[in-house]
C-alpha cells in the first residue's frame, strides 16, 4: 500500500513543491489549503486529495483529517508547513498581529498534531514533520516575533519526541534559509508607524533581506530536504536546507553571544 503524506498550506512555495514531488514518487498526497475551490493543477494529478484546511479553524483541521483517512486508509506523515511572517519593529507591531502569528505558526501546528496523533497511536506508527526556520535557531533584527514563534516550533518538536518515539511516532525539524517566494508571498512587512527611531534599521534590514532573496533557496530545493527527513529511516530531527542556512547556523554554534551579535550587526550595516 503506497504511503499517505498529509500537507498544511499546500496552495503555494514549499508546500506545493512538496505535494508534487511525493506523488512523483507514488506517495497519496492530501494537499490542504484555505481555498481549494481555486486549485486546478494537483487537483489534476491522481492519488492526490486538495481539501480545504485552515490551521485557525479546528472543524476544518478535524474534518480533513477525517477525510484523508477515509480515502487512504493513513496518514503515514504530517507535514506542518502552513505559514506565513511578520517583520518590523517588534515596539510597532499590534497586538492583534502578534497573537496571529503565534496563532498560525505555533498553535496552528499544535492543532493539527493534536487531530492526527490519535490515528498515529492507534497505528503504533507515524511522522510528523515541522517546517522551522534558520530563523528557529538564529535570531535576526526585525523579526522578533516571526522568529519567536519558531524558536517555540524547535522546542515543541524537540519535547514530544521524548513522549511520542515511545508510541512509534518520528519528529523532524525542516529549517529553510531564504526562499524566493518569501516577500511575495508569506513575509508580510509591517511599518514602523509613528516611531522615527526604528526607521534606519528596519529600512537597512528589509534591502539586506531583499538581496538575499538573489540566492535563496528554491522551494523544490527543501521538499527534496522534506523528502530525505521523511524517508531517510535516521532518527536525525534537525534537517537545514538552503546553505545560508547552512552556513549562519555553523557560524552561530561557533561563537559567543556578544561576539555573534557584534557580527551580525557589522554584517548587516545596522
Amino acid at each position: 500500500m503506497a504511503q499517505t503524506i498529509f500537507i498544511t498550506g499546500s496552495s503555494t512555495g514549499i508546500g506545493r513543491a512538496t505535494a508534487k514531488l511525493f506523488h512523483q514518487n507514488g506517495w497519496n498526497v492530501v494537499a490542504t489549503m484555505r481555498s481549494p475551490e481555486k486549485e486546478e493543477e494537483l487537483k489534476a494529478l491522481d492519488n492526490v486529495l486538495v481539501t480545504q484546511l485552515d490551521v485557525l479553524d479546528q472543524a476544518s483541521i478535524d474534518a480533513a483529517v477525517k477525510v484523508a483517512v477515509d480515502q487512504f486508509g493513513q496518514i503515514d506523515v504530517l507535514l506542518n508547513n502552513a505559514g506565513y511572517g511578520i517583520m518590523g519593529p517588534m515596539e510597532t507591531l499590534d497586538d492583534a498581529l502578534i497573537r496571529r502569528q503565534f496563532d498560525v505558526n505555533y498553535f496552528g501546528v499544535i492543532d493539527c498534531m493534536k487531530a492526527v496523533l490519535p490515528h498515529m497511536r492507534q497505528r503504533k506508527k507515524g511522522m510528523i514533520i515541522n517546517v522551522s526556520s534558520i530563523g528557529g535557531l538564529v535570531a535576526y533584527p526585525y523579526l522578533t516575533i516571526y522568529n519567536s514563534t519558531k524558536f517555540a516550533l524547535e522546542c515543541l518538536t524537540e519535547g514530544a519526541q521524548y513522549e511520542l518515539n515511545p508510541l512509534g511516532i518520528k519528529l523532524k525539524l525542516i529549517e529553510p534559509g531564504a526562499i524566493k517566494t518569501q516577500f511575495g508571498g508569506s513575509m508580510q512587512l509591517s511599518e514602523t508607524g509613528a516611531i522615527e527611531d526604528y526607521k534606519p534599521g528596519f529600512g537597512t534590514m528589509v534591502s539586506k533581506l531583499e538581496g538575499m532573496l538573489d540566492n535563496a533557496s528554491s522551494p523544490e530545493l527543501v521538499a527534496d530536504v522534506i523528502w530525505q527527513a521523511a524517508t531517510d529511516g535516521t532518527d536525525q530531527v534537525r534537517y537545514l536546507a538552503g546553505q545560508d542556512a547552512v552556513d549562519n547556523w555553523a557560524t552561530r554554534r561557533q561563537m559567543e553571544d556578544a561576539a555573534f551579535k557584534n557580527m551580525f550587526v557589522e554584517q548587516l550595516g545596522l
